[in-house]
């Protein structure tokens, strides 16, 4: 059977409310492999153990939880007795065959009732492994490094630790709506709260059909990627064509940009009241573009009720760049597409709009309407992983 110890950091810190997030924490572990030979998932301290069958495909497994927020790290692991013969004949027989120069102990005493401390655990045991191999302790750049758990009914040992995403579990911090375009930002905002513990509902507004439909293409391929985190998605494609035409048919040009966003933000928020969500989420970092300036976003904001969460607002593009990497949307995001935003956009959008100017303008437009209008358009599609 194959085992595997997961370790979690910041749930731990969370005292009195720790139970509510493992149970989350276990709940989406389980949804990661539930498909890949999966029996059973236990609580240990400070520990979760995830038992599978033998035919498991570790490396399929590896990768599923590996992208699973609230996990520090995890290992491979095989289990002995509470006794040091036992835990030291295991290890040395998992070491047969494996070529190592250099190697280092690192025990961790979980059940105080064990007869030795952690650091007389890492001498009985690297003295044994050192006969056996020949190999030297570096504590610092071993080729290998064992790993020891002693916990109050097993022993566990494995060679690897392999990092988690960290953060919270998806769903302890409540539901939010994200506006996602098929852009780099976008997907990288929604990915990070995710890690903070946030469920999203996504929102894309696209043009069609004044423009093609591959921005709504390109999104669906970054919700599946998204989806690998939270299991569980759904897409509102909403049409905004529309709503932009009337808007330049009654506004003047610089403030358009901000007449769009504003009403972006109606739709969005009348789709979290819809979905019970509590906060919407963007991609905005300051001063990006034209309409990312201070003046402009305080006055994007209060078109909302709802809290705006702008999670990349201080970073610069190539931090956003080099974590879309890492996250693996980046590619996905520089596919060429159309989107609502290269539709009636004036060459010089205003930079500085005042909020009385921008109400004016929005008096000559039927606000409930367009929102109306954008919401029962909408489009729904839902997302599953594994699929």
């Amino acid at each position: 059977m194959t085992s595997i110890l997961v370790r979690y950091h910041e749930i731990a810190l969370k005292k009195g409310n720790r139970p509510y997030f493992v149970e989350l924490l276990k709940r989406n572990l389980v949804s990661a492999v539930k498909d890949l030979g999966f029996k059973e998932i236990r609580s240990l301290p400070g520990r979760l153990l995830m038992l599978f069958g033998e035919q498991a495909d570790e490396e399929k497994i590896g990768r599923r939880i590996e992208r699973v927020f609230g996990v520090a790290n995890f290992s491979f692991v095989e289990r002995t007795s509470l006794d040091l013969e036992a835990l030291k004949s295991g290890i040395l027989e998992a070491l047969d065959g494996r070529r190592f120069s250099s190697f280092r102990i690192d025990a961790k005493r979980g059940d105080k009732g064990f007869p030795l401390t952690s650091p007389e655990i890492n001498r009985e045991i690297g003295a044994a492994v050192k006969e056996t191999t020949g190999a030297r302790v570096d504590l610092k750049n071993a080729e290998c490094t064992i790993s020891i758990e002693i916990l109050p009914r097993d022993a566990f040992f494995g060679f690897d630790k392999i990092a988690g995403p960290g953060g919270l579990p998806v769903g302890a911090s409540g539901r939010a709506v994200s506006l996602i375009s098929g852009g780099i930002d976008s997907p990288v905002a929604s990915y990070r709260m995710m890690q903070r513990g946030c469920r999203l509902i996504f929102v894309h507004f696209h043009s069609a059909p004044y423009l093609d439909k591959s921005s709504q293409e390109k999104v669906r391929e970054l919700v599946k990627l998204l989806t690998r985190h939270q299991f569980a998605s759904r897409l509102y494609l909403v049409p905004f064509g529309e709503i932009q035409r009337q808007i330049v048919a009654a506004v003047m040009r610089p403030l358009r940009v901000v007449l769009y966003r504003r009403m972006m933000m109606r739709i969005a928020e009348a789709i979290a009241k819809k979905e019970k969500a509590s906060a919407l989420v963007t991609g905005e970092s300051l001063a990006q573009v034209a309409s990312q300036t201070l003046e402009n976003l305080a006055v994007i904001e209060k078109a909302a009720t709802l809290s705006i969460l702008r999670p990349l607002v201080g970073m610069d593009k190539q931090e956003i760049i080099d974590q879309a990497r890492r996250i693996g949307t980046f590619e996905t995001s520089c596919i060429p597409d159309q989107d609502c935003c290269q539709l009636f956009v004036p060459r010089h959008p205003a930079t500085k709009a005042r909020l009385a100017d921008v109400e004016e303008a929005e008096s000559r437009l039927d606000l409930a309407g367009l929102i109306q209008l954008g919401v029962e358009k909408a489009e729904v599609e839902e997302f599953r992983f594994p699929d």
